[in-house]
């Protein structure tokens, strides 16, 4: 596979896992059990396979420069540094999430994934975000 095809995939694979994490929250409300469960092992799956994907590309590709200039650039980086950050955070917690759901602890289940479902909501899309603002946005062109 072509490198330059992987920021691509990349994007849609996070696009994925923000659907299936929606779906996913929608039907635990609806006390769908089977169709939560369902939707988090593939929204997992997703995960993972961005993760390895993404490692792979930037092993092989090296990091990218944003070519933004202004005052965008800080807003990048803003978005990147949190993103970053709390991509490191979600590890551990959807592991632990997971954990406690295939034990059967649902009291400690819900807790953490209270706490776990914003923070992978919100690196799912803010790779989105990353990736429109690195391939995407022509910032040479771009009004501002």
């Amino acid at each position: 596979m072509d490198l330059a095809a992987f920021p691509t995939l990349n994007a849609g694979l996070n696009v994925c896992t923000t659907l299936l994490l929606v779906t996913g929250w929608v039907l635990i409300r609806q006390r769908a059990i089977t169709g939560h469960t369902v939707a988090m092992c593939l929204a997992t799956f997703t995960s993972s396979l961005f993760l390895g994907c993404y490692l792979y590309y930037h092993f092989h590709h090296g990091r990218t420069a944003f070519p933004g200039r202004g005052w965008v650039r800080p807003v990048y980086f803003t978005i990147l540094l949190t993103h970053t950050f709390l991509a490191v955070v979600q590890v551990p917690l959807i592991v632990t999430t997971l954990w406690h759901a295939f034990r059967g602890n649902f009291v400690r289940h819900v807790g953490i994934a209270r706490v776990t479902l914003p923070i992978w909501l919100y690196v799912s899309v803010t790779g989105v975000v990353v990736y429109w603002m690195l391939y995407r946005v022509s910032w040479t062109t771009a009004p501002w």
